[in-house]
């Protein structure tokens, strides 16, 4: 059975991005402020929340968004996306579908997700664009509650990203799936990283902040490995006390699409706040575009 989808339709009325439609399903619902950052940049900002702070099992979550030639859109949260545990074999689902115009950007910056004990957890994002749009994918999630001992205590984790051209042709295809029931299990696998991060940068809208992140990603890399492994004090170890250390952040960097128009960073790390500063420093430069800095 199909799940009704909710829908959200970004335009230009009088000159300005405007949400002109918007529905949304149990448990989901969307808030449009009215102002958000400077007065004279035009790009909307969509908060998107869940009744009861959450999403349990079973719950099946399905949006479509379609952002118009020339609208400036961004899809935000206002906390992260907690998943409760499941019921037998069920799995809570979100299915996210968005096209975007010519010369439109749409920004996708939530919180992270956070699945605490058993939980089971799919989502699936699918982008539509045309040859000059703009697209920003934040993509993270978070080991649990681990200060009460939930560490990567879930039982399923899997999320797809996909962004197709004109004529349905594959740009970008990405999955991350964790499963408790691999032969080593995720919190073994995942050592003492907390957080792992996706950030996809696309369209001729961005060419300088690809140019900036790719620069800062090598430049922060290179110094890091540089440090001696004494005197990385933030650092996470194995077990052996001839062990190997392990950097706290770790960052990479690539481009992908025709003619390198995009770029993929991938984020491991430690602690959730330095993948904040990360995010926060990196896509700073978005600031006049968006009217708020992401993540600020």
């Amino acid at each position: 059975m199909e799940m009704e989808k909710g829908k959200v339709v970004v335009e230009k009325v009088r000159g300005k991005s405007t949400v002109i439609r918007s529905f949304s399903k149990y448990p989901l619902k969307f808030i449009t402020p009215r102002k958000m950052g400077s007065s004279i940049t035009d790009a909307v900002w969509i908060y998107s929340l869940t009744y009861g702070g959450g999403i349990v099992s079973g719950d099946s979550i399905s949006v479509e968004f379609t952002i118009g030639d020339d609208c400036t859109a961004v899809l935000t949260t206002q906390s992260s996306t907690k998943v409760y545990k499941s019921l037998g074999s069920k799995c809570s689902e979100q299915v996210l579908e968005a096209r975007i115009g010519s010369g439109a950007l749409f920004v996708v910056i939530p919180d992270p997700v956070t699945c605490f004990s058993t939980a089971r957890y799919s989502q699936k994002q699918v982008f539509r664009v045309v040859s000059d749009s703009s697209l920003v994918i934040v993509d993270w999630f978070t080991s649990g509650r681990h200060e009460s001992g939930e560490k990567w205590d879930f039982e399923l984790y899997r999320s797809s990203n996909c962004i197709f051209a004109e004529g349905n042709q594959p740009v970008f295809l990405d999955t991350v799936l964790l499963e408790q029931s691999s032969p080593v299990d995720i919190a073994e696998r995942m050592h003492e990283y907390q957080v792992i991060a996706m950030v996809l940068i696309y369209g001729p809208k961005l060419k300088h902040v690809q140019d900036q992140v790719q620069e800062n990603v090598k430049r922060l890399m290179s110094q890091q490995l540089q440090i001696p492994s004494t005197r990385l004090g933030c650092c996470a170890k194995t077990n052996s006390d001839n062990c190997l250390v392990r950097p706290a952040f770790i960052a990479s960097c690539s481009a992908f699409g025709p003619k390198g128009m995009g770029v993929v960073v991938r984020v491991a790390s430690t602690t959730t706040e330095a993948v904040y500063r990360f995010l926060h420093h990196q896509l700073a430069g978005m600031e006049p575009l968006l009217g708020v800095s992401p993540y600020s």
